[in-house]
C-alpha cells in the first residue's frame, strides 16, 4: 500500500507541475508609480550575521530592515520568548527601522543582553522573520599565573614549548617574543603549530641565548597578553664553542637521529572540515639533520590551484574546501637517516547550501505559481516550511485551500484575494542552518502604461522598426494594436506582435505612416497609448570620393555629392585618417567637395565623407597620394598600392531555424586586391562575454551563408574579409539570435572507475563542454553494477563530474555508464566501461629471494612468486629493493641510497637479472609484490658480492708544459676504482698531423700520479692514453695530447704579449677586429679569471706616426682596450697542419716593419682570399730568446704595441690555418726609451720649497744674532762640584738660571735672580750623544773636549762646565742650544 501511495503521490506531483509550468508569474516593473501604488507584503532587507560578537566597550546594535507596502511594523524575540522593549530604558528601536540600541552610559552589563535574538517585520499582508541572531560579548581573559621552571633540555633533542592561552571570544592570535620583545624567529627547524606551541625539531646550544614568551593579541580588545616567558638550558657533551653556520654545534659531535612526529602523533589522524571553509594540515617532525616534509594525497593529485604550502612546508593549506578534497592526504619527514609517514583522512561535510533558493511570486487571481525551496548539504538538510513566521502544518498557520506542500515545494493553484503571507524555508543539518523569506502576492490592478503615452518615431524605409509599449496589470491584460483607430487588429503579414506589447514591422514602407494606437485591457478596467511613424528616405552619398594621386603644390578636390528625406537636415562632416579635419584657406568645403591646394607630403592620407541625420548615416573614403612629379600615367589607381579590404557591412539575419540561421552581408571595398574568403566569428554572452570565437570560414564570393549552430546559445556574428594584403577590420556586430534549448548531444568523455580507498570506488568523467549544454539544469545520470553478477543497476544522478560509491569489496570489476540531461531531457548514453574497486595491503610475501651468477655488474635473481588472491588489487610487479651496502676497496665510502627494479612475470619459477652493478662491491636486497597502491610485506633480505672489474678512468688527467724541454702530466685515481688498484699504464706516441709514431708504454705504482717526459724537440707533440690497472685488467681510457708550445691553455700571465719563458707557455689573443685598411693597435689586454687577481691597467697607448701603405697616408690611432665590443680575445689551438694540403699560389711577402719605442707598425702582402685565413705575428726577442705570439684577424697594417724600448726583434708572419705558408724572418730594433727633459726650475714645487728653506734659514740667522748680542764678559765661578740641573730654567730675559745646593735642586729657590755669577755661559753647545761636555778650568781641558768653538774674531765661546766623570754626566741634557746648528736640532 506504501508503494502503491508514493506512486499516486508521484504522478499527482507531476501534474500539478505540468499545470504550473502553463502560467509564468507576474514580474512587477521597478517603475515608481507602480511601486508606489503596489501593496505587498514585507521583505527584509538588512540584518546582523547570525553569529554576532559584539565589543563590550560600545553601545550594542542589533540590526533589522525591511520594505513592504504598508511600511512593517517590528517585533524580536529574545531566547524564543517576546522581548519587551518599552520595559527596558537601556533598549531603544531606531525610526523607520527595526534594527535595536542597547546603550550603557547609565550603567548596566553587556553580559546581561547575550541571547538569541530574531526580528519580526508585519504588514497587513504577511510577517517576515530574521535569521536568529546569537549575540555574545567579546572576552579577553587574563593569562593564569604559573611559575616556569627552566627548561633542561639535551642538544640534538625535540623541545615543544606549550603556549596554551586563555580561551577568548573570538580565540586569540598567538605568536612568540623574547622578554626584550623581539620576535622568536622562524624557519625549518624552529616554527610554531597551529594551536601556538613552539616545536624545535632539534636544539641547539644557541636556543639557550634567549628566553620564549607566548603572546595573545585579542582582535575585539586590541591587547596583548604575555605568558610568563620560558628559560632554556641546552646540556651539550663537550666543552661549549663559539656558534657558527657552518658548524651549529661548535665541533661537538651530537647523535643523528631519524625523523619522529610532533604533530599529529601516531601514524593515522582524521579531520572534518566544513565545504568553502579552509582545510589546514599540519606535520612537524623532530630529528637531526632537520628533517624536510613533503606532502602527498592517495589516489590523486593535490589540488594545485587552491593548494598553499606554508610554515616552511610544514602546513597544507587548501581555500575553499569542495568535496572533492576529501581523501587521505600523507605528509612525508625525511632526513639522511630515514623517513616516516603520517596519514590524515580528511572528511568535507557541508552546512546546508542552496540549489534553488525560493524567490518572490506575484500572482493574479485564479492564477497558478509555486515556491521551490532545495538545498543541499553533508549530511542532507531537513526543509521545514514556515508561513508569516509560523511552522505551516500548525493551526497558527493561515489557512488557504489553494496551497500544498509537497516535501521542498509549495503548489499553488487558482489564487484568491486575501490569501497574500510571506513564506520561510528553513533548510538545517547539525553544522548550519539557511533561512530565506518569499512572498505570495495576489495582485489586482488596473492596466497601466508605463512612460510616455504619445510618441513620435522616424524611420528609414525598408527598414526594421519596433513600436514599444511596456505595460503592467494584474490580471495580464490583453493586448491589440489598431492603425489610424481603424481597422481589424494588427497581426500577422509583415506585423508581428511580441509577448512583451512590441509591434514590429519588418521593412517599413511609406504606406505603413501614420497613427499606431496599442490598447491593454482587463477586467478591472484599460489603458492606451499612441505612437505616431513617419517613413523617410535614406540618406545616401551619390557622387562618392575615388582615390586621387597630386603632385607637390598642386591642388586635389574629392567629391561628396548626398541625397536624403527633404525633412530630415543632414550634416556632411570631413576627417583625415579618422580624425577630424582643420579648415582654412588651404582646405576648403562646399555642400559637393571638399578642396584641398597647394598639396605637400602631410596632406597624404585617407579621406572620409560622412553625411549624417538624425536616424541615419553613410560614409565613403578615398586616399589621396602626393607625388614629387607628374605620373606618365593618367590612371590615377593605378599608381596606389594593394591594401586591406573594408570591414563588410549591413550584417542581416534571416531564415532562423533551431540549430542554424542565415546571415548576410555586404562586402567592402577590395582596395585593388580581390577579397579570397570570408571569416565568421561569434560571442555568446553567458559563458565567455565579450570573447570571439572563429565559428567557419567561406569563400569570398559568397555574401550569404547558413550558419550551424549549437542550441540554447545567444548568439551574435561579426565577418572579417581577407585579401592577399591581409585581414579587415571586423564589421560591426549582428543583431542576437538566441538558438533554443535541446537536449545534450554529446557524452561525457573520459568515464572511468577507480577506488581511493580500499572499500570504495569513484566514478569520474569530463563534464561537457560550455557549448555541449545545450540547455539549463544540466545534470549527469550515472550507473553501476558488479561485472558479470546479474545485478540491478544501481544510478544517482549529481551536477559534478564525481561519484563516490561506497562499501564496495576490495578490488572487484563494476560495468559502468553515463549520460548528461538538461531541463529539455537526456543525452545519449555512453558505452558500458568496466571499473575496478580499491586496492588493498597485499598480505603475502615473496619468499627464497637468491642469487646466481653474480659478475662484476649482473646477477641473475630468483623467487618463489605469491598467491595472485593475496595482492588484493591489479597486479603491477614484483618490486626489488637493493642497495649497496659497502665496497670491498677499503676506505672508500659508497652511497647506500636504495634503487628500485621492477619485475613483471606470472610464471611458476619467476627469475630476472639485476644490472648496473658496482663491481667488487658488496649489496643487499629483498622484493615485494605491489599493485598500483600498495606495497607487500618484504621478503628475506639476501646479500651477495660483485666480482672485481676494470676501473673508471682517471678523475683528470692533465698535461701542463712548463718549458720547451719538458711535459708535466699529472693526474687522480678514478671514482671507482672496481678493485684493488695495481697501477696505471700510460701509453704514447708522437703525432704528425693525422699520423702517429712508435708507441711507448711507462706503468706506475698505484700511488704515483704524476709524471715528467722530456722532449727531444720543442715541436714534438705526444697523444698520451692513460688507464688504471686492477687485476681484471685496464680500465677506462682517458686521451690527451700535448699542448703546442705557441698554443698552450695553461696561461698565468697575459698581459700584452704572452710571452713564452721557462715558467710560462706562449699563448695567443686575436685583436679585435676593425677595419681593414687603417692600421690597428694591439692595445695590452690582461687575461684572468673573474674570482682570481684583478686585471692590471693597459698601459697608455703612444700615437702612432702615420703609415703610408702604398700610396694612401692614414694616421693610426690606438684601440680602446676597455670596450667590451673590441677587446682582444685569447685564442687558443690544439690541431696541428703538418699533412695539410697546401695551395701552391698562396704565400706571404714584403713584410716591413716600421719600429718605436714601445710600438711597431707592421705590414705585409699576401693573396689569402678574403676571410680565408687569420695572421699569426711571432716576435722573438734576440736578448732573451723570448717568443711573443699574436694572431690577427684583419688585414694589414698592424700596430703591435707594449715592445721593449732599444730591444732587438725578429719577426716572421705566417697563416694560423696553413703554418707552412710564412714570409721571410725579419730583423729590427725599437727606439731607445723618450724620456721628457724638463727645465726643473721652472717647476712650481721646485720654487715654493726653496722659498720655504730661505725663510726657515732667514728665522735661523735672527735668532742667532738675537742670542750673540746678549754675550759679553763671561765669569767663570768655581763650582766644579755642582752638577748642572737636568732641566735648566730659563731667566725672562732669555739667560739661564742654574741651580746651587743639593744634587737634587730647589726650583723654588732663586727664580729670579739676576745675580752676575749665576748667569750660564753664552754660545755653550751639547755634546754628540746629547750630553753637556764638563771640563775644567785649564786651558788643557778646554781642547781636549773638541767642543769648543771660536768665532770668527778667534775668541773662544766654549762652555765653563764642572768636570765629572763620563759615567756621572751620561743622560744629563744640554742647555739651549745657541749655535746655528742647534738651533736646527732643536727645530726638529
Amino acid at each position: 500500500m506504501s508503494g502503491q501511495g508514493g506512486h499516486a503521490a508521484l504522478t499527482l506531483l507531476s501534474f500539478l507541475l505540468l499545470l504550473w509550468r502553463q502560467v509564468d508569474p507576474i514580474e512587477v516593473p521597478q517603475d515608481p508609480k507602480i511601486l508606489q501604488d503596489l501593496k505587498q507584503p514585507p521583505t527584509i532587507v538588512k540584518q546582523s550575521v547570525k553569529d554576532y560578537i559584539v565589543d563590550p566597550r560600545d553601545n550594542i546594535i542589533i540590526e533589522c530592515e525591511a520594505k513592504g507596502n504598508p511600511v512593517p511594523s517590528f517585533t524580536w524575540t529574545k531566547n524564543g520568548k517576546f522581548f519587551n522593549i518599552g520595559k527596558d530604558p537601556r533598549v531603544t528601536m531606531r525610526k523607520r527601522s527595526g534594527s535595536l540600541e542597547i546603550s550603557f552610559r547609565s550603567g548596566g552589563r553587556p553580559e546581561d543582553y547575550e541571547g538569541v535574538y530574531q526580528c519580526f517585520a508585519t504588514n497587513t499582508f504577511g510577517v517576515a522573520i530574521s535569521n536568529k541572531i546569537l549575540l555574545r560579548v567579546s572576552k579577553a581573559p587574563l593569562w593564569p599565573k604559573e611559575v616556569l621552571e627552566p627548561v633542561v633540555v639535551t642538544e640534538g633533542s625535540p623541545l615543544l614549548l606549550r603556549c596554551n592561552p586563555p580561551p577568548g571570544l573570538p580565540p586569540p592570535f598567538t605568536f612568540w617574543m623574547n622578554s626584550g620583545m623581539a620576535p622568536i624567529p622562524q624557519d625549518k627547524r624552529v616554527s610554531m603549530g597551529l594551536n601556538g606551541d613552539l616545536y624545535f625539531s632539534n636544539v641547539l646550544a644557541k636556543d639557550s641565548q634567549t628566553d620564549y614568551s607566548c603572546n595573545a593579541r585579542f582582535l575585539f580588545t586590541h591587547t596583548i597578553q604575555q605568558k610568563n616567558p620560558f628559560t632554556l638550558k641546552v646540556l651539550t657533551s663537550e666543552k661549549e664553542t663559539s656558534y657558527n653556520a657552518t658548524d651549529p654545534y661548535g665541533g661537538r659531535k651530537v647523535a643523528e637521529s631519524m625523523p619522529s612526529f610532533l604533530s599529529p602523533q601516531g601514524r593515522e589522524s582524521s579531520k572534518v572540515v566544513l565545504r568553502d571553509e579552509q582545510l589546514l594540515l599540519e606535520c612537524i617532525a623532530a630529528g637531526l639533520p632537520t628533517p624536510a616534509v613533503k606532502w602527498f594525497k592517495k589516489g590523486g593529485d593535490l589540488p594545485g590551484q587552491k593548494v598553499k604550502f606554508e610554515n616552511f612546508n610544514k602546513t597544507l593549506k587548501i581555500i575553499p574546501v569542495s568535496e572533492e578534497d576529501a581523501g587521505e592526504y600523507v605528509c612525508m619527514a625525511s632526513n639522511q637517516l630515514g623517513s616516516i609517514r603520517h596519514s590524515i583522512n580528511v572528511q568535507v561535510k557541508a552546512a546546508p547550501y542552496w540549489l534553488d533558493k525560493p524567490t518572490n511570486l506575484v500572482l493574479a487571481m485564479n492564477e497558478n505559481g509555486r515556491l521551490v525551496c532545495r538545498a543541499n548539504g553533508n549530511p542532507k538538510p531537513d526543509i521545514q516550511w514556515l508561513v508569516n513566521g509560523e511552522p505551516i502544518d500548525t493551526p497558527g498557520a493561515p489557512p488557504s485551500p489553494s496551497r500544498q506542500v509537497l516535501d521542498d515545494t509549495i503548489m499553488f493553484r487558482s489564487v484568491q484575494m486575501g490569501t497574500s503571507a510571506v513564506y520561510q524555508c528553513n533548510a538545517s543539518n547539525h553544522h548550519g542552518y539557511l533561512l530565506a523569506n518569499a512572498f505570495v502576492s495576489v495582485l489586482d490592478m488596473r492596466p497601466r502604461m508605463l512612460g510616455s503615452r504619445n510618441e513620435l518615431i522616424k524611420v528609414i524605409e525598408n527598414n526594421h522598426i519596433f513600436l514599444d509599449c511596456p505595460y503592467f496589470g494584474s490580471p495580464l491584460p490583453d493586448l491589440r494594436w489598431f492603425k489610424n483607430g481603424l481597422g481589424s487588429v494588427l497581426d500577422g503579414g509583415q506585423f508581428r506582435v511580441h509577448i512583451n506589447g512590441s509591434l514590429e514591422i519588418r521593412r517599413a514602407r511609406a504606406e505603413d505612416e501614420g497613427t499606431y494606437t496599442c490598447v491593454v485591457s482587463n477586467l478591472l478596467g484599460q489603458d492606451e497609448k499612441q505612437v505616431r511613424l513617419k517613413v523617410k528616405e535614406p540618406t545616401r552619398i551619390v557622387e562618392t570620393p575615388e582615390h586621387m594621386s597630386a603632385v607637390r603644390g598642386a591642388s586635389a578636390q574629392f567629391r561628396c555629392k548626398v541625397k536624403s528625406d527633404p525633412s530630415l537636415p543632414v550634416a556632411v562632416v570631413w576627417t583625415k585618417d579618422d580624425k577630424p579635419l582643420s579648415l582654412g584657406w588651404r582646405l576648403r568645403k562646399d555642400e559637393e567637395s571638399l578642396t584641398i591646394s597647394n598639396v605637400n607630403e602631410g596632406d597624404e592620407g585617407s579621406y572620409t565623407c560622412r553625411a549624417k541625420s538624425e536616424i541615419d548615416e553613410d560614409s565613403y573614403s578615398a586616399r589621396l597620394t602626393v607625388r614629387e612629379e607628374a605620373s606618365l600615367h593618367p590612371s590615377v589607381s593605378s599608381a596606389l598600392p594593394p591594401d586591406r579590404p573594408d570591414p563588410p557591412m549591413d550584417l542581416d539575419l534571416s531564415d532562423p531555424a533551431a540549430r542554424s540561421v542565415r546571415l548576410t552581408w555586404i562586402p567592402g571595398n577590395e582596395h585593388r586586391s580581390p577579397i579570397t574568403n570570408f571569416l565568421v566569428q561569434f560571442e555568446e554572452d553567458h559563458w565567455e562575454p565579450g570573447r570571439w570565437q572563429d565559428l567557419s570560414e567561406y569563400p569570398g564570393d559568397l555574401n550569404s551563408v547558413i550558419l550551424q549552430l549549437a542550441p540554447f546559445v545567444n548568439y551574435q556574428f561579426r565577418v572579417i574579409a581577407v585579401n592577399s594584403v591581409g585581414p579587415s577590420q571586423p564589421s560591426r556586430p549582428s543583431p542576437r539570435y538566441k538558438t533554443s534549448g535541446a537536449a545534450p548531444d554529446a557524452v561525457p568523455k573520459g568515464l572511468q572507475g577507480w577506488g581511493s580507498k580500499k572499500d570504495n570506488m569513484e566514478i569520474t568523467w569530463e563534464p561537457l563542454l560550455d557549448l555541449e549544454r545545450n540547455g539549463r539544469n544540466l545534470h549527469y545520470s550515472v550507473w553501476w553494477r558488479r561485472k558479470d553478477s546479474g545485478e540491478e543497476w544501481s544510478n544517482v544522478t549529481t551536477v559534478g563530474s564525481r561519484h563516490v560509491v561506497e562499501n564496495t569489496e576490495t578490488y572487484v570489476p563494476y560495468d559502468i555508464k553515463i549520460k548528461a540531461r538538461n531541463e529539455f531531457g537526456p543525452g545519449p548514453e555512453s558505452n558500458v566501461v568496466i571499473g575496478y574497486s580499491g586496492e588493498d595491503v597485499p598480505t603475502d610475501a615473496p619468499t627464497e629471494l637468491r642469487v646466481s651468477k653474480v659478475d662484476s655488474t649482473k646477477a641473475n635473481i630468483h623467487w618463489r612468486p605469491v598467491d595472485m588472491k593475496s595482492v588484493r588489487g591489479a597486479f603491477k610487479e614484483y618490486r626489488l629493493f637493493y642497495w649497496r651496502e659497502s665496497s670491498r676497496v677499503p676506505g672508500l665510502v659508497v652511497n647506500k641510497e636504495k634503487k628500485t627494479k621492477g619485475f613483471f612475470s606470472t610464471v611458476a619459477e619467476p627469475a630476472g637479472i639485476l644490472t648496473d652493478l658496482v663491481p667488487y662491491s658488496r649489496y643487499k636486497m629483498f622484493m615485494v609484490v605491489a599493485n598500483n597502491r600498495f606495497e607487500g610485506p618484504p621478503s628475506n633480505t639476501e646479500e651477495f658480492n660483485t666480482r672485481i672489474g676494470v676501473p673508471d678512468a682517471p678523475r683528470f688527467f692533465r698535461i701542463n708544459r712548463r718549458n720547451f724541454d719538458t711535459l708535466y702530466l699529472e693526474w687522480d685515481k678514478p671514482v671507482e676504482p672496481n678493485g684493488v688498484l695495481i697501477g696505471y699504464q700510460l701509453k704514447y706516441h708522437t703525432v704528425n698531423g693525422s699520423s702517429g709514431g712508435r708507441v711507448r708504454v711507462e706503468t706506475f705504482l698505484p700511488n704515483m700520479t704524476d709524471f715528467t717526459l722530456r722532449l727531444p724537440d720543442r715541436s714534438t707533440r705526444f697523444r698520451f692514453y692513460l688507464a688504471a690497472l686492477t687485476q681484471e685488467g685496464a680500465g677506462e681510457v682517458f686521451v690527451e695530447e700535448s699542448p703546442h708550445f705557441s698554443n698552450e691553455d695553461n696561461i698565468t700571465d697575459a698581459t700584452g704579449l704572452v710571452e713564452l719563458t721557462d715558467a710560462s707557455v706562449a699563448s695567443a689573443f686575436s685583436p679585435t677586429p676593425l677595419g681593414s685598411l687603417p692600421p690597428t693597435t694591439i692595445a695590452p689586454t690582461t687575461i684572468s679569471t673573474p674570482a682570481s687577481t684583478p686585471p692590471t691597467s693597459p698601459a697608455p697607448a703612444t700615437p702612432a706616426p702615420a703609415s703610408t701603405p702604398s700610396t694612401t697616408s692614414s694616421t693610426t690611432t690606438a684601440s680602446e682596450p676597455t670596450s667590451a665590443a673590441t677587446r682582444p680575445v685569447l685564442a687558443t689551438t690544439r690541431h696541428t697542419d703538418m699533412n695539410q694540403w697546401v695551395p701552391p699560389a698562396w704565400k706571404i711577402w714584403n713584410l716591413t716593419v716600421e719600429p718605436n719605442s714601445n710600438y711597431a707598425n707592421v705590414s705585409w702582402s699576401h693573396n689569402f682570399p678574403a676571410g680565408s685565413s687569420e695572421f699569426v705575428l711571432e716576435f722573438t726577442l734576440d736578448s732573451e730568446k723570448t717568443v711573443k705570439v699574436i694572431m690577427v684577424k684583419q688585414h694589414p697594417p698592424i700596430t703591435v704595441a707594449d715592445l721593449s724600448p732599444g730591444a732587438e726583434y725578429h719577426l716572421r708572419v705566417y697563416s694560423h690555418e696553413l703554418h707552412s705558408i710564412s714570409s721571410q724572418s725579419v730583423t729590427f730594433k725599437t727606439k731607445p726609451a723618450y724620456i721628457d727633459q724638463v727645465d726643473i726650475a721652472t717647476q712650481g714645487w721646485f720654487i715654493g720649497l726653496m722659498c720655504a728653506i730661505a725663510l726657515i734659514i732667514l728665522i735661523l740667522l735672527i735668532v742667532c744674532f738675537i742670542k750673540r748680542s746678549r754675550g759679553g764678559k763671561y765669569p767663570v765661578r768655581d763650582k766644579k762640584d755642582l752638577p748642572l740641573d737636568p732641566v735648566d730654567q730659563k731667566d725672562q730675559d732669555g739667560s739661564f738660571d742654574y741651580q746651587n745646593g743639593s744634587s737634587v735642586p730647589d726650583r723654588n729657590e732663586n727664580k729670579n735672580s739676576s745675580d752676575e755669577d749665576h748667569k750660564p755661559l753664552q754660545g755653550s753647545q751639547t755634546s754628540l750623544d746629547g750630553n753637556v761636555k764638563e771640563s775644567d778650568d785649564s786651558l788643557v781641558d778646554y781642547g781636549e773636549g773638541g767642543d769648543g768653538q771660536f768665532n770668527e774674531d778667534g775668541s773662544f765661546i766654549g762652555q765653563y762646565t764642572v768636570k765629572k766623570d763620563k759615567d756621572e754626566t751620561e743622560g744629563n741634557e744640554s742647555s739651549e742650544a745657541t749655535s746655528p746648528v742647534n738651533a736646527i736640532y732643536s727645530l726638529a
